[in-house]
């Protein structure tokens, strides 16, 4: 339970300074015989604060529980 609740934080935390995860596609366009024209398009997801508010929050209390019952 220990592992679970540091994943919680750090899950927390990065959702909290990055707010969302970007990633870039390459899609091709057109082709026409051995010729190609490509375009990179770029997406992003976003994480809501509360959301990372709220595994910050959960994984504090799943280590005060695992400190307490150790």
């Amino acid at each position: 339970m220990k592992m679970i609740a540091i994943a919680l934080v750090i899950l927390g935390v990065v959702a909290l300074v990055y707010g969302g995860v970007d990633y870039t596609r390459n899609r091709t366009v057109l082709e026409i015989g051995g010729m190609k024209a490509t375009t990179s398009e770029r997406h992003t997801y976003p994480i809501p604060a509360v959301a990372g508010i709220l595994a910050l929050i959960g994984g504090g209390a799943l280590l005060a529980v695992d400190r307490r019952h150790a």
